[in-house]
């Protein structure tokens, strides 16, 4: 035996045993189709460290974690090079989570995690609402021929939830042909007071909530594979969250932290106070 005691390898304020969890986080290390800059699949264990660095209280929220009662899985294993297998496992994990009536929170990796997990959200909520935080639309019919890619995973939601039910907010970067499908289905809402109008209309509706952190400035989050400049602020993130907090939300994912493109840290510590946020908003 070893005498301790050692630091937890848990993502901080996790409850100890699953069976009392109302919220599952799982790892998702994944970047199989990043279509610039690789490096999403080392996300998930760099924010598990840092968020040993942040305090469990939310003043955005105003509230603790040690109100919120969430199991850290740890990472799903996967496959090297192998999309089908990672899709199946996130699809059968989430699809564990929600028919054991808990709410799922993936930790990417890629957006492509995104696409499994929200086909299992579906089939347990088939009235539900898609919010996507992006700066990018990700509706691309297929990115070089593949129809499986972090470019083209709201393209495949839609394609099994009415786009009526699919929210983008933060969009500034996409073909011509994404945003005139946009105009067309009506799905953005990029000023606060549009945001804020159109999700108060959810009511009850089943929230599925996707963050994708190249959604705020570069320079306030350098660290992901696709900068794109004129993105929010962390203040103007929050503000979204304070909107976000009377949903219905039974699931949600954050994507796209490559770690390593922003030496100091401040990336990953950024992403990990996003989770805490959503964690309080589950």
């Amino acid at each position: 035996m070893l005498t301790g005691p050692f630091l937890p390898r848990s993502w901080l304020g996790s409850v100890n045993e699953i069976e009392k969890a109302d919220c599952i986080m799982v790892g998702l290390p994944y970047d199989g189709t990043c279509s610039f800059r690789p490096g999403t699949r080392f996300a998930p264990q760099e924010i598990r460290l840092a968020s040993q660095g942040i305090e469990t209280y939310s003043p955005i929220l105003g509230k603790d974690l040690s109100e919120s009662k969430f199991y850290d899985a740890g990472e799903l294993e996967f496959q090297p090079a192998n999309k089908e297998d990672t899709l199946f496992k996130i699809e059968r994990a989430a699809r564990e989570v929600f028919f054991e009536n808990k709410k799922w929170l993936g930790v990417g990796g890629e957006h492509l995690i995104t696409l499994p997990a929200v086909k299992a959200c579906f089939e347990k909520h088939p009235d539900v609402a898609i919010i996507q935080f992006d700066a990018h639309a990700d509706l691309i019919k297929d990115y070089m021929g593949e129809k499986l890619s972090h470019a083209t995973v709201i393209r495949r939601i839609s394609e099994f939830i009415n786009p009526k039910n699919i929210i983008q907010t933060g969009i500034r970067s996409g073909t011509k042909e994404e945003f005139q499908w946009i105009m067309k289905n009506k799905t953005l809402f990029n000023s606060d007071e549009e945001f804020i109008n159109r999700i108060k209309n959810l009511n009850d509706t089943p929230v599925y909530l996707t963050i994708d952190l190249d959604v705020l400035d570069p320079s306030v989050l350098k660290g992901t594979g696709t900068p794109e400049p004129g993105g929010m602020s962390f203040k103007e993130l929050a503000g979204r969250f304070i909107a976000l907090k009377n949903l219905n939300i039974v699931g949600a994912d954050i994507v796209e932290l490559s770690p390593h493109y922003d030496p100091s840290g401040v990336s990953t510590i950024t992403a990990a106070k996003v989770i805490r946020e959503v964690l309080l908003s589950l």
